[in-house]
Formats: structure tokens, C-alpha cells, sequence
């Protein structure tokens, strides 16, 4: 679910050049689809303003759709662990 919800962000990012179902299916990177630094830029800030968590711009994660899901995934995660009555809570 997380990894078509990024395609779709993706593909809003690109202005639509890029469609999320082509992003989904493809095992290209992202740059290698149409990925310009501009719909990087675009497609970061919409993931922190839908998940309200920080993506830094020069991870090596940014290159691949499955990069992004498992970073954000992980950050996410991190963020109910360390959250009062998350897991890091329970020690």
C-alpha cells in the first residue's frame, strides 16, 4: 500500500508525465524513468507534508521506488516506536 501511494505521489510530483502505474511496474530507477531534480523536489515535500516525517535529499534510497517505501517504512516505524505507548515505550 505504502509503495502505490508513493508511485501516486510520484506520478503527481512529475506533473502526470509519469503515471503511477508505470512507475509501479517498472524495475528502472527513478531517474532512468523521468525523474528530474525539480519532481524530486515536488515528490519530497509531498511526502513529508502526507507522512509528517523528514526525507533527506541525498539518500541513496531516492534512486528506486522500493528504496523509497523500505526509507520511509523505516522512518515511520521509528516514529510509533518512539511515540508514549510505541514499542521503545514498553521497555
Amino acid at each position: 500500500m505504502l509503495r502505490e501511494r508513493l508511485a501516486e505521489l510520484v506520478s503527481r510530483a512529475s506533473g502526470g508525465e509519469l503515471a503511477a502505474a508505470d512507475v509501479l511496474a517498472s524495475d528502472r530507477s527513478l531517474p532512468a524513468l523521468g525523474v528530474t531534480s525539480l519532481v524530486y523536489l515536488r515528490l519530497i515535500d509531498a511526502i513529508e507534508v502526507e507522512f509528517g516525517c523528514d526525507v533527506d535529499l541525498d539518500g541513496p534510497f531516492l534512486d528506486t521506488l522500493d528504496g523509497l517505501a523500505d526509507h520511509l517504512a523505516n522512518r515511520l516505524a521509528g516514529r510509533l516506536a518512539d511515540a508514549p505507548g510505541g514499542r521503545a515505550g514498553d521497555r
